[in-house]
């Protein structure tokens, strides 16, 4: 089984590039299952239609962070569609699930969405007690565990990567939007990458106009963010895994940049 995880689609130009490379890339890589970030499909948040386009795109599953509810359309979209998830450990009375069961070529894999709380600016449930719950609620439920961790620390997701080592197939971190080139599979046979990279201009600061972001770093007055324009890139993994033992055989680090 191979599982094709993709970073954050950020802004128009992120979604564009995504809309032209992932179905000739998910063929390229034979992936069996497709999960891309698209938090910041808005440059902060997604829309219905946003999330729609990523669909299309050939997306499988959708994962979200820390900007999930800045567009508050997205709040019904959420209590709809079950393929979209939002981090699991925000307070339990909020809109949509942060975990599901989703076949893959006849298995049953478990994708869960996490967030950090290490250098966030607001106050989720512990990630690691909250896995520890999902994973024992879904006991027998599922062939194939997946955690994607969204987090700002690299600490806090590789001691994610090493408390699930055994447990979960693969786990990867996103939200940085700066690919680590750490892709390996660890002592017990889990896949893990700290950060995945983002999908989105290349020239930018993390997908904002590098004039603008300067500008803040200077102390000047600043307008909204904007996205950047021209060349774009994808970031993401492979993840080659044994569903009979849940082992994962191989991780393999992609960056698809327009030629």
């Amino acid at each position: 089984m191979k599982i094709f995880v993709v970073g954050d689609v950020v802004g128009k130009p992120g979604l564009q590039y995504l809309q032209r490379r992932l179905r000739t890339l998910k063929r390229q890589y034979g992936a069996d299952l497709v999960i891309v970030n698209g938090e910041n499909a808005s440059g902060v948040g997604i829309t219905p239609a946003q999330a729609d386009d990523i669909f299309d795109a050939g997306a499988d599953v959708i994962t979200l962070g820390n900007h999930v509810w800045n567009k508050r359309q997205i709040v019904p979209y959420l209590e709809e569609n079950c393929y979209i998830l939002r981090p699991a450990n925000l307070a339990p009375q909020l809109p949509g699930e942060g975990w599901g069961v989703y076949d893959a070529a006849g298995w049953r894999v478990l994708v869960m969405n996490l967030i950090g709380r290490c250098e966030m600016a607001f106050g989720p449930d512990n990630p690691f007690l909250a896995v520890d719950r999902i994973l024992k609620q879904n006991q027998g439920q599922y062939d194939v565990a997946i955690c994607e961790i969204h987090a700002g620390a690299t600490s806090e997701k590789i001691a994610m990567g090493f408390y699930l080592d055994g447990r979960c197939a693969a786990v990867y971190g996103t939200h940085t939007h700066v690919q680590t080139a750490d892709e390996r599979i660890n002592p017990k046979g889990s896949g893990y990458i700290t950060d995945i990279g983002m999908t989105g201009p290349i020239w930018s600061v993390l997908g904002v106009k590098p004039e603008q972001s300067i500008a803040m770093f200077r102390g000047d007055l600043t307008e909204y963010f904007q996205t950047a324009e021209g060349e774009c890139a994808l970031g993401g993994a492979v993840f080659t895994i044994d569903p009979a033992s849940g082992i994962c055989e191989q991780v393999e680090r992609i960056w698809d940049r327009e030629q």
